[in-house]
């Protein structure tokens, strides 16, 4: 009997990444496709497509306190379903910033932001949910695996988003791509609609969130120094190939996703089985690797070498350290700990861009990659310390 409530279980768990995965294509599809439209549509600059891109990792980062809270006290599947209607809103709401009435002006662009803001939002409360839920269906000892199946639903949405929402752009227009981003989290809400939502853990004091952030703040840092050579490597790694005249950066793209996936699939239960710690520090070493070996590659051959290690280190990292962060609080805050622990990687996304960017101009592309691999480095004697203790 044991074995097949386990099996049921498993296979909701796979429904839900595969519910996460269709609505998370709503995330992936506009991020490129925005930073066109701004820039060819609208006709502004630069900066104006990297803050529309980027503006919602500022409501993500500010509401997944909140967000945690409304799982712990209300459930993963209210906040999750919650999410889900407010990506489609947003994406009604980008929808409307391109109407002609407004034209290819100021007020597009703010109502444009607005919806970017309302997106960033939604994905606080679906994936602060989806892992509040599916963690308290399988249980404790198997958080690592509900973090490791809902990573692969979301860097597999990356992975298919970014080519077919530029593809749709191109062949329907941003309004067309709109209506489809509108319409996924629509099914997702629909996959996910019939699965039971779990019994809450028993309530209890509930502390300020800064306090929770105590407790976890030390494999928060982990993971956001591990953010650092994901994001170098998503933003740099085209513009560091063209500095070099080597073709092939797309496929740089492509070895990270194949190296992230690959491992999320063959080590997905390794924290459950042997600790977030050990796994962490061995990802870490392995990122390290990989970003020197972008940092001091004399052809592309080594660079994409560095980008399999890089996307291979990165991928266990999250699971590993996120295991570690709901270990340090009661079950009543899991979902408050997930909402503050993944803020640290989008506090990392978020700065990296910027930073790496000055660095670029002022030293080369290639130091960009040193920068990831010290990250790492710093990951891995921050980690060091986790197991001492």
């Amino acid at each position: 009997m044991s074995n097949i409530l386990r099996d049921s279980s498993l296979r909701r768990l796979v429904w839900m990444t595969l519910a996460l995965f269709f609505s998370y294509l709503a995330v992936a599809m506009s991020m490129p496709a925005v930073a066109v439209h701004v820039s060819r549509t609208l006709g502004m600059d630069n900066v104006a497509s990297g803050l529309a891109v980027g503006i919602a990792f500022l409501s993500t980062i500010l509401s997944r306190g909140w967000a945690g809270r409304l799982a712990d006290m209300r459930g993963g599947k209210t906040s999750m379903l919650a999410g889900l209607a407010v990506y489609t809103l947003a994406a009604l709401l980008c929808l409307a910033s391109s109407l002609p009435a407004l034209g290819a002006g100021t007020a597009s662009y703010v109502i444009l932001l607005a919806g970017r803001l309302l997106l960033g939002l939604g994905e606080s409360l679906t994936l602060v949910g989806v892992l509040a839920w599916c963690m308290a269906m399988m249980g404790p000892a198997r958080s690592g695996l509900v973090m490791a199946m809902a990573g692969m639903g979301m860097y597999g949405a990356f992975a298919v988003g970014g080519p077919l929402g530029l593809w749709l752009l191109q062949h329907s227009g941003f309004v067309g791509l709109m209506v489809i981003c509108a319409a996924l989290p629509l099914l997702g809400a629909l996959m996910s609609w019939w699965v039971a939502p779990v019994v809450l853990a028993q309530s209890g004091q509930r502390p300020p969130f800064a306090q929770v952030i105590g407790l976890i703040w030390k494999p928060g840092t982990v993971v956001g120094l591990q953010g650092i050579g994901f994001a170098a490597l998503g933003a740099f790694l085209p513009l560091y190939f063209l500095a070099k005249g080597w073709h092939g950066a797309g496929y740089g793209l492509t070895c990270f996703g194949v190296g992230f996936v690959v491992m999320r699939l063959l080590c997905g239960t390794l924290p459950d089985r042997i600790g977030g710690v050990p796994v962490a520090l061995a990802s870490l070493l392995v990122e390290a690797i990989g970003q020197a070996l972008l940092w001091l590659a004399p052809n592309p051959t080594v660079a994409l070498a560095g980008a399999l290690l890089t996307g291979m280190g990165c991928s266990m990292v999250f699971p590993a350290m996120g295991l570690e962060a709901v270990k340090r609080v009661p079950a009543h805050l899991r979902g408050t700990a997930i909402g503050g622990f993944a803020a640290f990687q989008d506090l990392a996304y978020g700065a990296t861009g910027p930073v790496a960017g000055w660095i670029a101009d002022h030293f080369g592309h290639a130091q960009v990659f040193f920068i990831g691999a010290a990250a790492a480095g710093l990951g891995v004697f921050m980690t060091l310390r986790l197991r001492e203790r």
